[in-house]
């Protein structure tokens, strides 16, 4: 694609994206994912890296090429959403991992990115789609090739000022827009504390993570009993261990968005507290949250192994 072609400097998206308050964005051409990071993705599926996860492995070929997904597709605009804040639950409280301890960021940052497309629709004309953790793309890779962050050991990208704790998204749109280009840092300095610390020994020397030791699988996408001797070493839902000591995350600026905060009701969420949850209790307690993809059985076979 020649420059002459791009109908949008990319500086225009930037500018709207902050006024939603989608905190960084990057553009990338439309094009399939290069082959060596395909073979990437696959070796790691054929190595059982993604455990019970079999949606991982369906549409490949979506996976490999975002204009499956829209047809016409020129540029993948990749959107990083920050979720940190400093509020911690009391001691003697099962664990939440901190994405969780809001809304449900599909919701949220769904809004955002509508919101952000339906400018880009209005200003420039064209389709859009907005992907948010649903659809097959490759989120991380394209989150690197458009220059939002760079991929941490850790598996997670780290997007300068803002670290890892970041949801995800894109908007693929016909509107060709200007690419902004990879970040000049590929990679982070590979201190090695994600792996050291990681508490299930689930990071892999090449970046990858083997899902049926990582305790956030285990905790909120296994599904039946738990592997025998598990200890989820207090944790009720997810694990932000990885974060919590990446040098990257020192000193990054908070999230705009008071949704993503902590729920006052998970601060008494005691195990006594959630074994004697009703159905209708769990509903409202965790009504717009991601926690209640792990359902109320799987909250209790999780404090059976605290």
């Amino acid at each position: 694609m020649s420059l002459t072609s791009y109908r949008c400097d990319s500086s225009w998206l930037s500018d709207q994206a902050n006024d939603i308050g989608i905190d960084r964005i990057g553009v990338a051409e439309a094009i399939p994912v290069p082959e060596h990071e395909t073979d990437r993705y696959e070796h790691w599926l054929s190595s059982g890296g993604n455990a019970a996860m079999e949606y991982l492995e369906r549409y490949p070929d979506i996976r490999q090429d975002p204009r499956r997904l829209l047809d016409g597709a020129r540029s993948v605009i990749s959107c990083a959403v920050s979720y940190y804040h400093t509020e911690r639950q009391p001691d003697g409280i099962p664990v939440i991992a901190s994405y969780a301890h809001g809304d449900d960021y599909h919701e949220v940052v769904r809004e955002l990115l509508e919101t952000l497309a339906s400018r880009i629709r209005l200003t420039y004309g064209g389709e859009t789609r907005v992907c948010v953790d649903t659809a097959p793309i490759r989120e991380r890779y394209w989150a690197v090739a458009s220059g939002v962050g760079f991929r941490g050991r850790s598996g997670l990208v780290i997007v300068p000022g803002l670290g890892t704790y970041c949801f995800l998204a894109e908007i693929i749109t016909t509107v060709p827009f200007r690419p902004t280009g990879m970040l000049s840092v590929s990679e982070c300095d590979r201190c090695g504390m994600c792996v050291s610390k990681c508490p299930g020994h689930a990071i892999n020397p090449d970046g990858t993570i083997n899902a049926s030791r990582c305790l956030s699988y285990l905790t909120i996408e296994h599904r039946g009993d738990m592997p025998e001797g598990f200890s989820t070493g207090g944790r009720l839902y997810g694990c932000d261990t990885c974060q919590a000591v990446c040098p990257h995350n020192r000193d990054i600026a908070l999230s705009r968005h008071k949704r993503f905060s902590l729920r006052p009701a998970y601060n008494s969420l005691t195990p006594e507290r959630i074994e004697s949850l009703t159905p209708e209790e769990y509903a409202s307690i965790f009504r717009h949250s991601a926690i209640r993809r792990a359902r109320l059985s799987g909250l209790r076979r999780n404090l059976r192994h605290l």
